[in-house]
């Protein structure tokens, strides 16, 4: 791919053919504010927030201008500015503010932008602060959605309409009574939706927020254990049990995009009726074993069974892999085709 040469703020980096201005310059660890450009969805422009000056050009905005070769841009200047703190102030003082109890709070990018920006008190209280309380939508089982925290950037509109092909929301009122809503205004749980939770994971502020999620102590990499897909993620933990979970956006099974199982049945995991330890059948009841008795104890009974004496089931958790081979012991070794598949999950 052709490379390009540009000075962004008088630094000379390097940019791929086809990449934004905001992309080169995030890439080279220089920060433009913006709240509607996120790295999975097309570019939109909605929150005017990534200002920059290009030589020649005048204001535009940073992530629906593509790189070209000797482009001069300049990030800060008294017009951008300006321009970027009546958007911020315009934001904040029809937003909640009670950041304290909001889930986002510290990974929150209205509150980045307002600290990058510097907003003024004074200035804001000169503002007419909005008076409207919109009813929570709490009627999906996963996550929240609070409208009265939304600052209406379209990345969760974009994301169910790009990622996951469902459309379950979209822009609707007008003006100052523009909210995101699903059609007819109807509860989430009554809309298309699929409840995979990637506009939660992808909502820049406290508008959309799992119900019982907490901030882990450490992440562990794995693999969905739901289906066969094998879909990379991260484990969440707090002491001993998992808090969390997110996708892997370098698996090239998933690219960190899960479904509702993945990213929100992991309460089984400590589950304390899960069984953790093999267990076999002794004087009429179950004790628990070693995995080498069991397997032994397994092995044994198999050598009594042959043909129809014998049946499988396989399960659609296990991968192709598992499947095929499962199949292949029933037949070639087992010498019967009673073999079955549950494809429910």
């Amino acid at each position: 791919m052709k490379t390009l040469s540009l000075t962004i703020d008088g630094v000379a980096v390097t940019a791929r053919e086809g990449m934004s201005v905001l992309e080169c310059a995030l890439e080279a660890g220089i920060y433009i504010p913006h709240l509607c450009h996120h790295p999975d969805l097309k570019p939109v422009g909605v929150c005017r927030l990534c200002l920059v000056e290009i030589a020649g050009r005048g204001m535009t905005i940073s992530c629906k201008t593509p790189v070209e070769e000797g482009m001069v841009v300049r990030t800060e200047s008294p017009d951008i500015e300006l321009a970027r703190r009546v958007a911020v102030e315009l934001l904040i003082v029809n937003h909640h503010a009670d950041c304290l109890s909001c889930a986002k709070d510290g990974a929150c990018k209205l509150q980045e932008i307002a600290r990058h920006v510097g907003i003024e008190e004074e200035r804001l209280q000169r503002l007419r602060r909005t008076t409207s309380t919109l009813p929570v939508d709490s009627s999906n089982p996963f996550f929240l959605r609070d409208p009265n925290r939304c600052v209406l950037c379209g990345i969760c509109v974009r994301t169910c309409e790009e990622i996951v092909g469902a459309s379950a929301i979209d822009y609707a009122f007008r003006g100052y009574a523009t909210v995101i809503s699903t059609l007819g205004n109807r509860p989430i749980v009554q809309s298309r939706c699929e409840s995979c939770g990637e506009c939660v994971a992808r909502c820049p502020v406290g508008a959309l927020v799992p119900r019982q999620e907490r901030n882990p102590a450490r992440e562990v990499r794995s693999i969905c254990a739901y289906c066969g897909v094998g879909c990379g993620l991260y484990l969440g933990v707090r002491g001993n049990q998992v808090v969390r979970v997110r996708g892997a956006a370098e698996s090239p099974v998933n690219r960190g995009r899960l479904c509702v199982k993945g990213r929100y049945g992991h309460a089984y995991i400590g589950h304390p009726e899960r069984l953790t330890t093999p267990l076999i059948r002794r004087d009429g009841r179950f004790v628990e074993a070693t995995w080498e008795e069991a397997l032994d104890l397994v092995a044994t009974r198999l050598a009594g069974y042959r043909g129809d004496q014998f049946a499988a089931l396989t399960s659609a958790r296990c991968t192709n892999e598992e499947n095929y081979l499962l199949q292949k012991f029933t037949r070639a070794v087992m010498g019967t085709h009673n073999i079955d598949h549950c494809a429910r999950l």
